[in-house]
Order: structure tokens, then C-alpha cells, then sequence
């Protein structure tokens, strides 16, 4: 292969893709011993690729390598033999960091080989793709002109696509004309299943695919940069430079190089932002492409094997397959072992494939270790073919302060970040337990979902049972939240207190805000989130606000005592809520359609198990919350221009809470043949909402709505229907066969009455009753 000298640097450098893996350099022809540079296309992710970039530079020595990836991140080199991949650059803009990219590596990624091999060289290695500051300035403008509304967490793949603002996969046109309909097995043929990489045939098929292609703006900027890089780095004297970048970008730099006059003219004038750059952990998860990574793998926990098992590897991916389903419980012996082994390689070599690769082996883990089970196959595909690996950055790495506190957090509390979901249960009664319950809900507070709290297995108000899991996302999330404070305590409560003094934030917002206050353990934001609550309590005027805001200050009252916090001033708001709520509530019941009741049903219902967790005694006060909250539902239940929904729950609140002794009259006159059906059978809706086994035990109550029923005429039982199918299916199977077997039994207990009578012994009576009738010869 012929070598092109670069114009206008001096000493005409040989700019070249060199052979195969292990075979010479090539010189251009009349300018022996000048500067040489080795262009290595690869796939980024791709552990053939990975294993070919390392023995190439271990021939070639290179004093400079060059590689595709963000300038800004030059000084972030020498912290990567530290660091435990998968990582990623994560480059930023301060003050804005929701505009943010990832640059993903993973060992077996070809740059992140090179990075390796340029610092335990002591060989310089730098970046050389176009400037996070552009990049990011870029995706701005491009978001402006679209006039799109972005995700809260942008997460972008910038320069790290190698076909990105392509018409057609180079990749899958190249497949196609070797005659494979899978790109992916392609690629896997003729490079990752290989001993060696072919640059200078990737090199050439590339070359071949943009023959006649003009790139796009953007891809014509970042490869401008590339060659002002390459430029710079020659004229500062390097003799030997390697340049490994993305394959679809090979022929953008082998080739006769165009002026450097022309690339200055493509970068002038390009948007720019102030960028930081730092390490993060990422995840294989993450890097999988159906994770929403746009340039990730499938497969990523295969490629590791692949470059971890340069030997043998289909042999050593199913034993350890057959090691995670034994770990599961499920029987898998070595004959199954070696039997799907065979099976793997007779089916590569019936598909003419230099290796078994990932298809073959599924489905010979499918057919014999897993037998056919689906369920086995995706273990394995979650466990193995994705994988659960996490990466770690060390302490030496740039952080926030909020993103350092965090980490000496998790280590005081021995909260390791992981990458698959782990449950924790949280005893809030031990000092460690609840110190992790503390700062879980801080970073909820803060945005950083690690953990999600769900339904706890135990009893009582002192457990709580977590489901965590860490994303790559939750750094740039403490990140964003770094001006809040230096801490995640006090990053936490300044948040609280911001969305206190919003005045967007609604009344339903600020209790749940006090409740998290108090569940965050954060004192010192409660004052200003208690006197923004009571001020908007104050000028709230409806009354629907003010009973769905009631529930969760409640809560948060009793958590001030379960928790040992102190909640001064709640019981107050609570009070005054209330009242508003009972002053208000006969209004807000006038005049509603079923929507409407329907909606005022359930905040109704969440004041009655609120006032519930009240203190019954007021503490010294005439009335009680309880007594106040029950007075006003029996004035309510008495009107008669109720809702039948409404009027019917009501009488079921206080027959519950022993106002009442008049339920059954009430249930009569409700389902009396003057009241409109479709009433009748809300009310009757309203009134068992609170389950069915009070008509279980209490007869004559089954008895209306029996007789109620049965008194209806065809059209009317139609019409009601859907209402009586949707208070009778909220019933639990017990309850509606309890009340089934009463009303059966009622019903035959008649009849067997009318079938007892003793016809002899009732001929006196009879023949009595007819001679009193003047019927005696009948």
C-alpha cells in the first residue's frame, strides 16, 4: 500500500493504515526517515479490535498517540490505570450541567487499550477529536433552532459514533456485499473473531464506502480537528504517531490531507462553551444499545469475555453459563457442558463462521443446558450477555464536593453503588439503618433516584424497604445540584427551601415537602417550608386543595414523633387546615355530577384516615379533631340535595365511627320505589365502598338491598348494572361468597317453610278461619 506525504509540514510524513496486525510500517517512497503516522481504524467497543490496537503499538512504538475523544480530557490520561472500567468522560458546562455528554470505555474498547499502553509507556497520549466546549455549544444551537423541549437528563453520544451523520451504515453496506445479512455477524467474522485486525483492508473497504460521500457539517468539523491535531502534534517534533479512531473516519486521514488553510476555515467561528471534564463509573447496562446508548453494543458482557478469553472462549462462556444457572437452582451437568460446546461449533461450521459467536452459543445453551426454557435463556442473557459490571473512578479523580460527600457516605454506611437492583430492608429503630433512610430520601430530594422506596414486608412505621440501583445519570445529577451546597445534607435542605419560596409550587407540593423534610431528617429547612405552607393554606380558598394536602401533613406529624424529629408548628397547620376543611366541605358538596363526586369521594376518604392518626384527645381543647371532622360529616349526611355516591359514604363514615343508629332507615329511604334507580345505586356504591361484610353481618341491610334489587323492572336492573358490577367486583372472593351463601340461604329458608306445613294438623285451623269467612262449605 502506497503512502501519501502530508502537505506543507515539513519532512513529508508518511500518513498511512498499516498492514496486518504484526506486519511493517509503511514509508512513503523519498522521504525515508521522516515522521510517520499510523492511522488504526477500529470499532469502538470491539475486543478483537481492542486486543489488535495493543500488539500494533507494542510493534509500531509510537512517541505520540492520538485518539478520538474530547481535547479538554488530555490531563484526565494518567488517572486511567487507577480507574476500574467501565468508565466514561462525563464533559459538562458548570452553572449549566444539564447539557452534558458521555464518552463510554470499557476494557476491551480499543481506545481505552491504547490509553493503557501510551501512560505505562510513558508515551503521550491525547485527544483528538473536536472540543467538548464545541460539541456541547453545538447541541445547544441545534436544540434552539428545533425549538425542542429536552429531557430533564440529556444523556448524548458526542464523537464517539463512528457512523454518526452517515446516509447508511458503512458497516451493513460492506455486510451486504460480502453477502451477510447481519452486519453484526459480519463484523464479528472478519475482525472480533479474528487472531489479528486487518487496518489496511478496513482502511480500503472504508475508503471505498465514502468514495463520492460529503460529509455533514458536524462530521466535517470533528474531522477537521482530527487533522489540525495530527498537524500540531508533527510540527512539535513527534516522529512516530499513532492514530486510533473510529474506522468510518480512516480515509478522512490517510489520504492526501487538504490544507490546513481549508480546516481552519471549516473550525472559525464555532460555537463555544465553557466545558469541565471528569471520570465516572458507568455500567454495562449502559452500554448496551437497548439501554438508550446510541453507539453501545448488545452484547457487552460477551465482548468482555471475548477479551478476557483470547482461548477456548466458547468453551469457558458455557461453563460459566452452566455455573450461573446451577447457582440458581437448576441441574446442569458437565455432559450438558460438553454436549453444548459440540453443538456451538457444529452449527459455526454449518454456517461457514471462523468461530461459534454469540448466536451459536445461545442457542446451544438454549437446546441443551437450558432445555428449551426461555426463562433460563434470558438469565443468562441478563447476567452474562449484558452483564451487572460496574465501574469504579478513584479518589484522585475530579468530583464536586456533593459528589465526594456522597462517596464518604456510602462508605460510613457501607452502601456499595451497584449496578443491578438490590433490596435493602431499613430498621429505623438501629442508628445505621436509619442514617441510611436519611440520606436515601436527602437524594431523592436532591433528584438522584438510587434508591426507590417501596411497600415494607414488616409491621409498623419503623421499617422501610428500599430497591436500589446506580446509573451513570445520578453523577451528573449531583453534578447539577453541586451549587446547592457541599454537602448532600445541606445541598438537600437548600433545595427544600428553594422550592418553598417558589410560588409555583402548590399547596399539595409544600405538605408533601414538609413530609420529606421530616423523612430526609433536614431541621434546618423546615422552618421556611412550614411558614410557606401556612401562607399558602391561608390564601388557598378551595377546599379540594386543602383535603388532599391534609393527609400528608399528618404524616408528617407522626413521623416527627416515630422518628425522634421535632415537628414544632405542625399541629397547628393541622388544625387549621382542618377547620378550613369542615367550614368548607357542606359547600363543596352542592351541586355535583358523578365525575365530580366521584373525585371529592376520595379526598374525603383520605381526611377520614388522616384525622384517624389525630390524637383523639385534643390535649385540653373542648373538641377533639376527630369529634370536629365526624360533627361536620353528620350535618352534610343530613341534607337532601346530596350526591347519591357522596350521601352513601357518608352514612357508612359515621355507622363506622358510632354516629349513627338510623343506617337501615337511611338505606330505605334511599332505595324506596320514589327514588330514582340510578341514585339508589350510587348510593348503595358509596356506602359499601368500605367493603361488603357488612352485608354479611347484618341482615336486614341485605334485605333492602335484596328486596331493592329484585324490585327493579329489566330496563332499570340494565341501567344500573355497571354501577352494582363495580361495587360488588371491589369486594374481596371471601366477601362475595359470604354474601351469596346469605342471600341463598334467606331464599330457601322461605321456601322451606312454605314445604313444612303440616296439612292435618292445619285442617282445624283452616276449616276456623273459614266458617269466621261465612265460607264454611267451601
Amino acid at each position: 500500500m502506497s503512502t501519501l506525504p502530508v502537505p506543507g509540514v515539513a519532512g513529508g510524513p508518511a500518513v498511512s493504515a498499516p498492514g496486518v496486525a504484526g506486519g511493517p510500517a509503511v514509508s512513503a517512497p523519498g522521504v525515508a526517515g521522516g515522521p510517520t503516522v499510523s492511522v488504526l481504524g477500529v470499532r469502538h467497543h470491539g475486543p478483537g479490535s481492542a486486543r489488535a490496537v495493543r500488539r500494533e503499538l507494542e510493534r509500531l512504538r509510537p512517541d505520540a498517540i492520538l485518539i478520538e475523544g474530547p481535547p479538554e480530557a488530555d490531563p484526565l490520561v494518567t488517572l486511567a490505570p487507577e480507574l476500574e472500567p467501565p468508565v466514561a468522560l462525563l464533559a459538562h458546562v458548570p452553572g449549566a450541567p444539564a447539557r452534558a455528554a458521555f464518552w463510554p470505555f470499557a476494557a476491551f474498547s480499543p481506545e481505552w487499550q491504547a490509553i493503557l499502553y501510551g501512560t505505562a509507556a510513558g508515551v503521550p497520549v491525547r485527544f483528538c477529536d473536536l472540543p467538548a466546549a464545541h460539541s456541547l455549544a453545538e447541541s445547544e444551537d441545534r436544540d434552539e433552532k428545533r425549538g425542542e423541549n429536552e429531557d430533564e437528563k440529556e444523556i448524548e453520544d458526542e464523537g464517539r459514533d463512528e457512523t454518526s451523520g452517515l446516509r447508511a451504515d458503512p458497516i451493513g453496506s460492506l455486510a451486504a456485499a460480502a453477502g451477510y445479512d447481519d452486519p453484526e455477524r459480519w463484523w464479528e467474522d472478519v475482525v472480533e473473531h479474528r487472531g489479528d485486525t486487518p487496518f489496511e483492508v478496513i482502511a480500503e473497504a472504508m475508503a471505498a464506502v465514502r468514495e463520492g460521500y460529503e460529509p455533514d457539517e458536524r462530521e466535517a468539523r470533528r474531522e477537521a480537528y482530527m487533522r489540525r491535531t495530527l498537524r500540531a502534534a508533527l510540527k512539535e517534533g513527534y516522529e512516530r504517531i499513532a492514530v486510533i479512531c473510529g474506522a468510518w473516519h480512516v480515509p478522512a486521514l490517510t489520504g492526501p490531507l487538504p490544507p490546513a488553510a481549508r480546516d481552519n476555515a471549516i473550525l472559525r467561528g464555532l460555537p463555544k462553551v465553557k466545558a469541565e471534564l471528569t471520570w465516572v463509573p458507568w455500567t454495562y447496562g449502559r452500554l448496551a444499545s437497548w439501554s438508550g446508548y446510541g453507539a453501545g453494543i448488545t452484547s457487552p458482557g460477551w465482548y468482555h469475555h471475548l477479551f478476557g478469553a483470547p482461548d477456548r472462549p466458547v468453551e469457558r462462556w458455557l461453563a460459566e453459563a452452566a455455573a450461573v444457572l446451577r447457582d440458581e437452582g437448576l441441574a446442569v451437568s458437565s455432559a450438558h457442558v460438553i454436549e453444548s460446546v459440540r453443538l456451538a461449533h457444529t452449527l459455526a461450521t454449518l454456517r461457514g463462521r471462523p468461530l461459534a459467536g454469540l448466536g451459536e452459543v445461545t442457542e446451544a445453551a438454549r437446546a441443551v443446558l437450558c432445555e428449551g426454557d426461555d426463562l433460563a435463556v434470558e438469565l443468562i442473557q441478563r447476567r452474562m450477555v449484558v452483564g451487572d459490571r460496574l465501574g469504579q473512578v478513584t479518589d484522585g479523580t475530579p468530583m464536586v464536593p456533593l459528589q465526594r460527600d456522597l462517596r464518604d457516605q456510602q462508605r460510613r454506611l457501607r452502601l456499595r453503588p451497584e449496578a443491578l437492583d438490590r433490596e435493602i430492608d431499613l430498621d429505623l429503630r438501629k442508628p445505621l439503618d436509619l442514617d441510611r433512610s436519611h440520606l436515601l430520601h436527602r437524594l431523592g430530594l436532591l433528584g438522584v433516584d438510587w434508591g426507590a422506596l417501596g411497600e415494607s414486608r414488616g409491621k409498623g412505621t419503623f421499617r422501610e424497604t428500599w430497591t436500589l440501583r446506580w446509573r451513570p445519570e445520578h453523577d451528573l445529577a449531583l453534578i447539577e445540584q453541586a451549587a446547592l451546597g457541599t454537602t448532600v445534607a445541606g445541598a438537600a435542605a437548600q433545595r427544600a427551601r428553594d422550592l418553598a419560596a417558589t410560588d409555583r409550587t402548590a399547596l399539595a407540593e409544600l405538605t408533601a415537602l414538609v413530609e420529606q423534610c421530616l423523612l430526609a431528617d433536614l431541621p434546618q429547612a423546615l422552618p421556611e417550608v412550614l411558614a410557606a405552607l401556612s401562607a399558602k393554606a391561608a390564601l388557598d380558598t378551595d377546599v379540594t386543595h386543602l383535603m388532599a394536602a391534609l393527609p400528608a401533613m399528618v404524616r408528617a406529624h407522626r413521623y416527627g414523633d416515630v422518628r425522634g424529629t421535632s415537628a414544632e408548628g405542625l399541629a397547628v397547620i393541622v388544625r387549621s387546615m382542618l377547620e378550613r376543611i369542615c367550614v368548607g366541605l357542606p359547600v363543596a358538596v352542592t351541586g355535583l355530577d358523578d365525575d365530580a363526586a366521584a373525585g371529592l369521594l376520595k379526598h374525603v376518604d383520605a381526611v377520614q384516615a388522616a384525622v384517624a392518626l389525630l390524637e383523639t384527645d385534643g390535649g385540653g381543647e373542648e373538641v377533639s379533631p376527630r369529634s370536629r371532622w365526624l360533627v361536620t360529616l353528620r350535618g352534610v349526611s343530613d341534607r337532601q340535595d346530596l350526591h347519591g355516591l357522596i350521601e352513601g359514604r357518608l352514612v357508612r363514615i359515621l355507622l363506622d365511627a358510632g354516629e349513627l343508629d338510623d343506617a337501615g332507615d337511611r338505606m330505605a329511604r334511599a332505595m324506596s320505589r320514589g327514588q330514582v334507580p340510578a341514585r339508589a345505586a350510587a348510593w348503595v356504591e358509596g356506602f359499601l365502598a368500605g367493603g361488603g361484610l357488612l352485608l354479611v353481618h347484618d341482615p336486614r341491610l341485605l334485605s333492602l338491598v335484596d328486596g331493592w334489587l329484585t324490585g327493579l323492572s329489566g330496563e332499570q336492573f340494565t341501567d344500573v348494572l355497571p354501577l352494582l358490577r363495580r361495587t360488588f367486583g371491589g369486594f374481596a372472593a371471601p366477601e362475595r361468597r359470604a354474601i351469596g351463601e346469605r342471600v341463598r340461604s334467606a331464599g330457601s329458608g322461605a321456601r322451606d317453610e312454605r314445604q313444612d306445613v303440616d296439612e292435618r294438623r292445619a285442617a282445624a285451623a283452616v276449616a276456623t278461619v273459614l266458617a269466621i269467612l261465612g265460607k264454611a262449605d267451601g
